[in-house]
């Protein structure tokens, strides 16, 4: 098939319950950003959101908890303890999360994660779970971004009130993270059989990734059964090994969004951008990002602020402009 001709039987494909292969979203991700064919792309991933979710935008709010130098020294994190940049240690209290949960729940946040370093305590993280729980109700759905666990601990953290978890097999693992790729693929198992959802968007996306490496992924969340997937791209840290390539283009971040949707279809109706552009919700996004606490992406721990300054009411606004409504429940 053409180029046109997959992206008309792909938008055509798209409510039936199957996905595109390996090939055809090879083929997608290798149409040129900014040619005719990536806005008919766009137009066409745009024109499956609305069917799949009736213009219905949900938000994602991030607490990074602890802000502390990390012993797994990912290539593209800024918290690697070899890279140097974080000197200094900051955590969360459960009066300080309990307050920016209750900030985000009452700006219409729908997935609220609490994000810890790779051996943060999960006990303290279970007792802060039924801390928030108690104090700040809502229509709200709590998760985490944690280290690796197995089955019997995601039964345990269901059981303290998470309802997901975000968990990815990286681009690069392995080779970018200190991470067992099959030690990754375990925890999406236990996440899978268990009554957690997942979370899992294709990331950290450099201009070092091919569009096969990337269709690899894009495939892996469907078939683990992800509620949400997407893309996040990864943003260059001075300092750490990757800082020196620059940040993939918000048009190639779109057309990955555009790809997405379209080979995931109704498998994966919820599809997020990190970080967030009006671009990429035009191309299929209805889910983004904004953050507050300690970011692997920056070098700093934003504190009660957000990171990049991007809030709940300019991620309503771009959604707005991109023709969506932000909801906080399905």
């Amino acid at each position: 098939m053409t180029n046109l001709e997959l992206i008309a039987y792909a938008e055509q494909n798209a409510q039936s319950g199957t996905l595109l292969t390996h090939d055809q979203i090879v083929q997608l991700l290798s149409i040129a950003p900014e040619s005719a064919e990536w806005s008919a792309l766009g137009a066409a991933a745009r024109r499956v959101a609305h069917t799949l979710t009736g213009d219905r935008a949900y938000l994602w709010g991030a607490i990074g908890v602890d802000f502390a130098p990390c012993s797994m020294n990912c290539d593209f994190c800024s918290l690697g303890e070899k890279w140097g940049i974080v000197r200094e240690t900051r955590s969360y209290d459960a009066r300080e999360t309990v307050a920016q949960v209750r900030e985000y729940a009452e700006a219409g946040v729908r997935w609220i994660v609490l994000r810890t370093t790779e051996f943060y305590s999960q006990d303290a993280l279970g007792d802060m779970i039924r801390t928030i729980r108690t104090e700040v109700p809502g229509d709200y759905e709590i998760g985490l971004n944690i280290g690796e666990f197995d089955l019997a601990k995601a039964n345990w953290l269901a059981a303290c009130g998470v309802d997901f978890i975000y968990h990815s097999l990286r681009l690069g693992e392995g080779k970018d993270t200190r991470f067992d790729p099959k030690v990754r693929l375990s925890t999406l198992q236990a996440v899978k059989d268990s009554p957690l959802k997942l979370v899992f968007l294709v990331e950290p996306v450099g201009i070092e990734h091919t569009n096969e490496e990337i269709a690899d992924l894009i495939l892996l969340t469907a078939q683990y059964g992800a509620i949400v997937s997407g893309s996040m791209a990864r943003i260059p840290v001075a300092g750490t090994p990757l800082g020196v390539h620059p940040q993939v283009s918000d048009a190639r971040m779109a057309q990955i969004i555009a790809v997405t949707r379209l080979a995931c279809g109704s498998c994966v109706p919820d599809i997020c951008i990190h970080p967030g552009t009006r671009l990429a919700m035009e191309f299929g996004a209805n889910v983004t990002v904004i953050e507050t606490g300690s970011v692997p992406r920056d070098t700093c721990c934003c504190s009660g602020g957000k990171w990049n300054q991007f809030d709940a009411a300019r991620a309503k606004e771009l959604f707005a402009q991109a023709g969506y409504t932000v909801h906080q429940t399905a």
